[in-house]
């Protein structure tokens, strides 16, 4: 009998074990329905302090800027916004790196990217995705691509853009030897102030599961 009963706790102790586990999962479940305000809108941004490419060698632009549109959406991940246009630097304040001054050119549309959202800091996680660039470094020209993890801030409006390496590779490098190559994993990090376009409105995004 005594045996009985210890196998009954046993049994029953792992049955709530099972059942807290799928409860905490079930909490912890992602965000599926994503509330875009205003929807639909343009957007505009610009930097925050320098925006760095880093392959091997760092590249900074002191100016850089993008705009697009955003709107309502539902998935996971789920896209929220477009990135039409995106500059790095400027006539008269060029990116600069030790092989001279940068040219990228981004071949857009990017997408922004929103995976998980804390309902507590207003942050929503996700990542720039269908990232392309032309990078000429001097005489050193190669290609970028992939994605780059990031983060929005509906307080502040901030896109804090950091990617870790292996999110964006290097394809056909010319004349750039072994400083660039295509095992070479680029970085690309820093912060941007959104607005709805015209306006001094920071947009936010709120992620919820119906």
């Amino acid at each position: 009998m005594t045996h009985y009963l210890r196998k009954t706790a046993v049994a029953a102790c792992a049955a709530a074990a099972a059942l807290a586990l799928t409860a905490g999962t079930a909490s912890a479940a992602p965000s599926t329905v994503w509330t875009v305000s205003p929807s639909p809108a343009a957007f505009q941004a610009t930097n925050v302090g320098n925006i760095v490419l880093t392959a091997t060698i760092p590249m900074t632009c002191t100016v850089s800027n993008a705009s697009g549109t955003m709107a309502s959406t539902t998935g996971n991940p789920a896209t929220v916004a477009a990135i039409n246009t995106m500059n790095f630097g400027s006539s008269g304040a060029p990116c600069t790196s030790v092989l001279g001054n940068v040219t990228t050119v981004a071949v857009t549309p990017w997408d922004v990217v929103a995976v998980d959202y804390n309902a507590a800091t207003g942050v929503t996680t996700g990542h720039i995705g269908n990232v392309k660039a032309n990078v000429s470094a001097g005489v050193c020209k190669f290609t970028v691509t992939g994605k780059a993890s990031a983060t929005y801030t509906n307080s502040t409006g901030v896109l804090a853009v950091s990617s870790v390496a292996g999110e964006l590779a290097v394809s056909n490098p010319v004349n750039c030897g072994a400083i660039v190559t295509t095992s070479t994993k680029p970085t690309f990090k820093g912060n941007y102030a959104v607005k709805v376009s015209g306006t001094s409105t920071i947009p936010t995004i709120v992620g919820s599961n119906p």
